[in-house]
């Protein structure tokens, strides 16, 4: 597995935190789901996702299985430390400790990595539309040891303003909570709207008082070379975002 398959957080995190996004390449599975699917809940073939799996923990050297998350689209956020055997039901694992490698899958979503600016602390949230407007990010934040003045974040790769319609129900959910969201959709067609996850995040990291945001603008739907999209392929693989620190 060569470079290619990994998009490194470009942020100024401190020595000793990890962080970067799998892309669909170097891995061993076929047909929709090639090649590098890290998901168990698609339809792929399980001992071609453990595979992939492996590959990935061997070419990243990780120091223990990333703790993998049964996402519901909520704001439920775990303990990475304490994830072992059956995944827990949650969209958000965080950890103090080192070696505990946080994880989330996304094929279209926003995955967004989080680390304390002494690198004390490291956390990965899967935010759809949904877990947005949930407060997934708030809730994460919530879990950090030192104020959200002291903590970063970046945005992995999602599905752009372009491709994302939305219907007016999705925009209330934002707009209706917080006026200043309308500025992240844009009309489309009939009554439609073409929603901006990006901005959507830095809305509400800053709305929770985190400033320090890097990242974003890569589109999943739009580049089907380098990344799974459940919008432009229903059956389509996953990618990772990943988070340790030493």
């Amino acid at each position: 597995m060569n470079a290619a398959a990994f998009l490194h957080a470009d942020w100024p995190a401190p020595a000793g935190v990890h962080a970067l996004q799998t892309t669909r390449l170097g891995g061993v599975s076929a047909g929709p789901y090639a090649s590098l699917n890290l998901g168990s809940n698609t339809a792929d073939d399980p001992a071609r996702v453990a595979s992939n799996r492996a590959r990935l923990r061997a070419a990243l050297a990780l120091p223990r299985e990333p703790a993998w998350l049964r996402q519901v689209h909520g704001c439920t956020v775990v303990d990475a430390a304490t994830v072992a055997g059956e995944a827990p039901a949650a969209d958000a694992g965080q950890s103090g400790l080192p070696g505990v490698v946080c994880a989330v899958l996304t094929a279209d979503c926003l995955p967004v990595l989080f680390c304390a600016d002494d690198g004390s602390w490291v956390a990965a949230a899967h935010a759809g539309w949904r877990g947005l407007a949930a407060g997934v990010l708030e809730a994460t934040l919530r879990c950090a040891p030192l104020p959200p003045a002291r903590l970063m974040a970046w945005l992995g790769a999602a599905i752009g303003p372009g491709h994302f319609e939305v219907g007016p129900e999705v925009r209330e959910a934002f707009v209706g909570a917080r006026p200043e969201a309308g500025a992240a959709f844009a009309p489309g067609r009939g009554d439609r709207w073409q929603a901006d996850l990006y901005a959507l995040a830095r809305l509400r990291l800053a709305g929770a008082g985190l400033l320090r945001v890097h990242g974003g603008g890569l589109c999943t739907y739009a580049d089907a070379v380098r990344f799974y999209s459940f919008r432009r392929e229903p059956h389509t693989g996953r990618m990772a975002a990943l988070i340790w620190r030493d």
